[in-house]
């Protein structure tokens, strides 16, 4: 049983050495000076002031600075032990070649495209030569079954997916007749199934050149969809806009420094692993590990110590395990001298494991609090400041956060963060003109504008 402390937890344990100054070393001065507009400064925008494109922001730019282009972007990690690194310039190369498919193809520029297969280097290359081309790019996570993809292609209106031969066939093959807005499925490597395409070829015949069109920050760029436990799943759409938040939390709440190395243990089929698995940490320039296999702690222990990796984001569910599975397992007492930050995401973190850390790891987790609706991090525990056990931390600078709850006559009243004792399962989900988020049910096809200052109901399941 771990022992959780009523107050703070000392985050300074035996041997462990701060890399660097946080990015966000005082928080009440961060916070009280932060602005969007200087928030979007950090990013470099299109050529020739053509707008704003979260592939531009996450290889292009990289790319054509010859002190990053040969940088590793991506350490792919697979089942059997291989290990491939792609260069920002690689990655850059092999986008643009995706791209000149689509283009080759007729698709346009807000067509879907759904991304149906494991961690593999194609994922990355077709979210990220899909945002190139300006399509609205809809990652689903691999180990779904026949009717939750059915779901998301008919209620995405899916044109275009990119999937593996094991995958369409076992899983999509027979929904074809119900998908008629699917006009092409790529399959991923050299060998295609019947109605399908194999994308390898159509790479190789590609050009490794493309130029983004004009990109207006506020064009769809990501279509997210919630779990779909209480029903239908809804979509969330996002704009290329949103890389603002997804960079500068990455720089604040993530802490990422361009020497980085970074584990995201979330499969982009979920929001977490598309804004903080693809766009945040290359918008940053480090090296993302990607890790093929699933959750096996002697596994994920090994590779936080053979990739070196400093900053480590996974979820409740993933740290769990690993407490359930002890302390007698291998690799767990190898040296991670690198490992600075570890974090929390999607569903409350209990006091216990942020504890468990700090005695078994050598550092607490850092809980942070958003959702599919949102696109990024709202509320955080920050590496500059003491983690209080069960709490979930202080608003990202640029959010105002703030409790609903109904009165005697059921007429919601705004509470300040603080103020209440009641505590929601999220909070808010947008901030002082955030440019980034706006939500759409596909449903009904109609987007909303974030307003400026938006809470949760307590107790509201969705919240």
């Amino acid at each position: 049983m771990v022992a959780v402390p009523h107050e703070i937890v000392d985050k300074h344990v035996p041997g462990f050495v701060a890399a660097a100054r946080p990015n966000l070393a005082d928080y009440a001065v961060d916070q009280a000076g932060f602005d969007w507009e200087r928030a979007r400064a950090l990013l470099d925008g299109l050529p020739g002031g053509a707008g704003l494109n979260i592939a531009h922001e996450a290889v292009d730019r990289h790319a054509a600075d010859p002190a990053r282009r040969d940088r590793v972007a991506l350490r792919l990690l697979a089942k059997d032990g291989t290990r491939t690194e792609v260069s920002y310039a690689r990655l850059a190369e092999r986008t643009n070649r995706f791209a000149n498919v689509l283009a080759a193809l007729g698709v346009q520029a807000g067509d879907v495209l759904a991304v149906l297969c494991g961690r593999e280097l194609d994922l990355y290359v077709s979210v990220l030569g899909g945002l190139k081309h300006r399509c609205v790019v809809s990652p689903m996570f691999s180990a779904f079954g026949p009717e939750p993809i059915r779901a998301r292609l008919e209620l995405g209106r899916a044109t275009v997916l990119v999937t593996t031969r094991a995958l369409y066939e076992r899983k999509v093959a027979a929904l074809r007749d119900v998908l008629p807005a699917l006009q092409h499925v790529l399959i991923i490597g050299d060998s295609d199934s019947a109605g399908t395409s194999a994308l390898e070829p159509l790479l190789a015949a590609a050009s490794d050149h493309y130029r983004i069109g004009a990109t207006d920050p506020e064009t769809p760029a990501l279509l997210h969809f919630t779990s779909g436990t209480t029903g239908t799943p809804k979509g969330a759409l996002h704009v290329h806009a949103a890389v603002v938040a997804h960079h500068i939390t990455g720089r604040l709440v993530l802490d990422l420094h361009d020497d980085d190395v970074f584990l995201c243990t979330a499969d982009p089929g979920w929001v977490t692993g598309t804004s903080y698995g693809i766009i945040a940490p290359l918008t940053c320039a480090v090296t993302a590990v990607v890790d093929e296999g699933e959750l096996d702690p002697a596994r994920w222990y090994g590779i936080l110590a053979d990739e070196a990796v400093s900053v480590w984001y996974t979820a409740p569910t993933a740290v769990r395990m690993l407490m359930k599975a002890g302390t007698d397992v291998d690799n767990i007492h190898r040296p991670r001298p690198r490992l600075r930050l570890a974090a929390s995401v999607g569903e409350p973190l209990n006091p216990e494991a942020v504890v468990w850390g700090r005695e078994v790891l050598g550092l607490p987790f850092h809980d942070n609090s958003w959702q599919t609706e949102t696109g990024g991090i709202m509320v955080a525990n920050y590496l500059s400041m003491p983690i209080r056990p069960g709490s979930m931390g202080r608003p990202v600078p640029g959010i105002d956060t703030a409790i609903v709850h109904c009165d005697d006559e059921g007429v919601p009243v705004l509470t300040s963060a603080g103020e209440g004792r009641r505590r929601p399962k999220m909070i808010a989900r947008s901030g002082r003109r955030a440019p980034s988020w706006r939500p759409i049910t596909m449903a009904s096809a109609s987007a909303t504008s974030m307003p400026t200052r938006i809470a949760c109901k307590v107790g509201e399941d969705n919240c």
